[in-house]
């Protein structure tokens, strides 16, 4: 049997046995309501997604505090080999997406709106 032919007849067999047990409704019309998290973070994500940036020597801050890449990744060698390799851990960061968008309005507001040069953020 196929990783295809597999996987087809899991799909079927699961869509049956849903419908079966109520779990799955036909009619299209009935909303599924999706599964409530917990999430202490939104609204500090809320909060950075609508930060706008109205003034230059806030973006100026924001791309001096925010750097481009993670200060953490690093690749540690010994004679021309590396022994270890420390991965960026940035992406561990729960807000990560958010400071990362952050600071790319920064940078565009400074290149668009003030039309300064940014390629010492860079």
């Amino acid at each position: 049997m196929t990783v295809s032919e597999y996987t087809t007849k899991k799909l079927i067999l699961t869509s049956w046995v849903g419908l079966s047990q109520g779990k799955l409704s036909s009619n299209p019309a009935t909303p599924i309501t999706p599964k409530k998290s917990f999430q202490p973070l939104k609204p500090v994500r809320q909060w950075l997604d609508r930060l706008e940036i109205h003034n230059s020597k806030l973006a100026h801050r924001i791309c001096q505090l925010i750097p481009a890449q993670c200060p953490f990744e690093r690749e540690i060698k010994l004679f021309g080999r590396t022994l270890l390799y420390i991965p960026p851990m940035c992406k561990l960061n729960p807000l990560y997406d958010e400071v990362v968008a952050l600071r790319f309005r920064a940078l565009c507001y400074l290149a668009d709106e003030c039309g300064e040069d940014i390629s010492a953020y860079c």
